[in-house]
């Protein structure tokens, strides 16, 4: 019995700190935490030779390159320039927009205008980081909890 009361306890705990974030994060406070979306996508200056070489190399180092494929949720319009943008993002989300996981040989740059379109969705940076956020939050509520009860 004590153990279901210390679960809802914990429960409703987890409720008021998840709407305290919330609350931190649609405030001024959440504009030095968290910055602009952005993107990575190709640059329009590149010629296809280098731009297919950085395509080849993003979709062989870990971006999902999928939904660039013939029956993808991506794959039009069907031009270089798309499918690289989209396979230079997801890489670039991938590795947690690392300082130089944006370069491709400067065939990339960072954008901060959404270039999805359609049902082609291009994740962000704060939605990853958020979502991060959020679980180190609760982490540190859970440990607090568990600090101050024994």
């Amino acid at each position: 019995m004590a153990a279901a009361a210390a679960a809802a306890a914990l429960s409703k705990v987890l409720v008021v700190a998840d709407l305290i974030f919330l609350l931190c994060t649609a405030t001024n406070f959440s504009a030095s935490m968290v910055t602009a979306a952005t993107w990575c996508v190709a640059r329009s200056d590149v010629i296809d030779q280098t731009l297919q070489t950085a395509l080849n190399y993003a979709c062989g180092a870990g971006a999902d390159c999928a939904p660039i494929q013939s029956s993808g949720m991506c794959y039009l319009p069907n031009t270089l320039q798309a499918h690289a943008s989209y396979a230079f993002n997801n890489y670039f989300q991938r590795r947690g927009n690392e300082p130089g996981s944006c370069s491709f040989a400067g065939t990339a740059t960072i954008a901060k205008t959404d270039p999805s379109y359609g049902s082609c969705v291009y994740p962000s940076s704060p939605r990853y980081f958020s979502l991060k956020l959020l679980f180190l939050f609760r982490k540190l509520v859970i440990c607090l909890l568990n600090c101050c009860h024994n």
